[in-house]
């Protein structure tokens, strides 16, 4: 598994479980009978144990994978060094937070310790079968335009921060939805750069048919 996939396992791991956590709060609460406190404490813990792992997939978006993680540890350790010991307020819910956040801190540093990022393989040239010449370009709705406009100006990817579900994100401008770009690129009129991983985004650009139908 490579180091891009064991980050994206975990992102996706950790926030399950938070996400199941505040789920059994929420049914606990309509529940006299359930202890509220264990599962108040779950929740703490869980939310904690997966903030540092959504905090690097947002630093990974703008900074890569490599910078974005030492980013993230970087962060990590210095909060924990500032915070060294366990809480000390007088408020057992602010040491409860706050040793949550450490436990959670620890266990990103010991998952992402000695991960090697190493560069994309580059993959094989294979030399592309030349594209058809386009005929007459088919009409298209305005919903269908705006997502090729949004495709060739707007550095659109097809992006996976959880598994199993992939997400629509740009470089800049409107985003168009998930379902248009996959109808497009289902038309041809757009493709897919399979050579990088979804965790990283995978760029969506226009074919020559897109370009013939947008100019049309």
């Amino acid at each position: 598994m490579t180091a891009t996939e064991t980050i994206a396992m975990y992102t996706a791991l950790t926030l399950g479980k938070a996400a199941t956590a505040r789920q059994r709060l929420t049914e606990g609460l309509a529940n006299r009978s359930v202890h509220l406190t264990s599962l108040m404490e779950a929740v703490l813990a869980a939310e904690a144990e997966a903030a540092p792992w959504e905090r690097l997939a947002k630093c990974i978006e703008r900074h890569g994978v490599r910078e974005g993680l030492a980013r993230q540890r970087e962060e990590a350790l210095e909060v924990l060094l500032q915070y060294g010991g366990p809480g000390v307020s007088t408020s057992l819910v602010t040491n409860a937070a706050r040793n949550a956040e450490h436990d959670g801190l620890r266990r990103f540093l010991a998952h992402t310790e000695g991960l090697e990022i190493q560069d994309e393989p580059t993959p094989e040239t294979v030399p592309a079968a030349p594209e058809p010449e386009p005929t007459q370009a088919p009409e298209v709705t305005p919903a269908q335009k705006r997502t090729l406009i949004a495709i060739r100006d707007n550095g659109v990817q097809l992006q996976e921060f959880k598994v199993g579900r992939t997400t629509v994100g740009v470089e800049c401008g409107d985003r168009p939805r998930k379902d248009m770009v996959e109808w497009v690129i289902s038309q041809g009129w757009a493709q897919v750069d399979t050579s990088r991983s979804l965790f990283q985004g995978r760029p969506v650009t226009l074919t020559a048919t897109g370009r013939h139908v947008l100019a049309s």
